[in-house]
């Protein structure tokens, strides 16, 4: 009897669920909006997972009976004391599978790593990293939500907000002229530095996370502002995965880093940097960008839980997915 497996992305934005057999073969795929307690509440969590596996349960023309494993990655299940809130939320799909909860940027790191160990470094709007030792007993972590006071970055937001220091810098004859303050004048339609900085104190102007792109687009010209905030951020990620390197006893090993999220892909600077950082401590580290859907890694981890080992199926796992997404679900 062929077994079926379950795995869910919860986030901010968007729930993806994925049902696939014990061959790596995907049945069903379904998706719903943001599901994120933090931001919908735990009532809004339950819809959306209610809505995006009951679409893929639909596709698959399977019950929820059928599910021999789940795994799911929860944005914003950030300490064990939430964790039975978010099995309360989980409940009502009616799941008697084993199943197992963890933090999406670990379903990441699933996702991304050949056997699923090793650590994974998020950034985008804002920052993550998490890890697992090689024989999955041990999780570790960088954030917790605490941002300038735990010395957690760098995501979008902080990028942004480094630039614009350096433009307060410039205004305040503190730094040295650059080429940011110009660009954010034009995006701001500010007229000149001083109504720029007048705007922004007095929260006329957002610094959006998506400026970020801005900043990167200047780095690239070689202005040694925007580049040393190239190096702030790419050297702050690093920190954050030497944490959980640390935390893991990983100095001396060979594994894989994985690179989640868009900030990975503004600017060569900041990878290096964060290469740097990382390889100072662990030389045995192996940078790779995650370029499959994270809730393959939910899959994966439902297998796990019903004791079956899914990487010998991962990279068949992988093609199929693709497929199904390009296909349109």
């Amino acid at each position: 009897m062929t077994r079926y497996f379950l795995g869910v992305d919860v986030g901010g934005t968007k729930t993806h669920a994925l049902i696939a057999d014990e061959n790596g073969r995907v049945v069903g795929f379904g998706r719903s909006g943001p599901g994120n307690w933090e931001g919908v509440g735990y009532a809004g969590s339950t819809r959306a997972l209610t809505e995006a596996v009951g679409a893929a349960l639909n596709q698959a023309g399977l019950a929820v009976t059928d599910i021999a494993g789940a795994g799911m990655g929860l944005s914003g299940f950030d300490w064990p004391s939430e964790r039975q809130d978010h099995l309360d939320a989980i409940r009502p799909l009616g799941l008697t599978c084993p199943l197992e909860i963890v933090n999406d940027a670990t379903l990441g790191l699933l996702a991304g790593t050949s056997e699923g160990w090793g650590v994974s470094v998020v950034a985008g709007t804002g920052c993550n990293a998490r890890g697992w030792s090689k024989d999955h007993t041990r999780e570790g972590r960088a954030v917790g939500g605490g941002g300038d006071w735990s010395g957690e970055y760098a995501g979008g937001a902080d990028v942004v907000i480094r630039a614009m220091r350096s433009v307060a810098f410039e205004w305040l004859k503190r730094g040295p002229q650059t080429a940011l303050t110009q660009c954010f004048i034009d995006h701001f339609g500010a007229g000149d530095l001083a109504g720029l900085m007048e705007g922004v104190y007095l929260h006329h102007y957002e610094l959006a996370p998506e400026l970020a792109l801005l900043v990167f687009e200047v780095a690239r010209w070689g202005d040694p502002e925007a580049l040393e905030v190239m190096h702030w951020a790419g050297d702050a990620l690093g920190q954050l995965a030497i944490g959980v390197i640390n935390q893991l006893d990983l100095q001396t090993e060979i594994f894989e880093v994985v690179l989640i999220g868009s900030l990975h892909d503004g600017s060569p600077v900041l990878n290096q940097a964060l290469r740097d950082a990382v390889c100072r401590v662990a030389p045995g580290a192996q940078f790779v960008r995650l370029s499959v859907p994270p809730v393959v890694g939910g899959v994966l981890l439902g297998m796990e839980e019903a004791g079956l080992n899914g990487y010998k199926i991962r990279q068949r796992l992988i093609e199929s997915t693709g497929e199904k997404i390009k296909n349109g679900g």
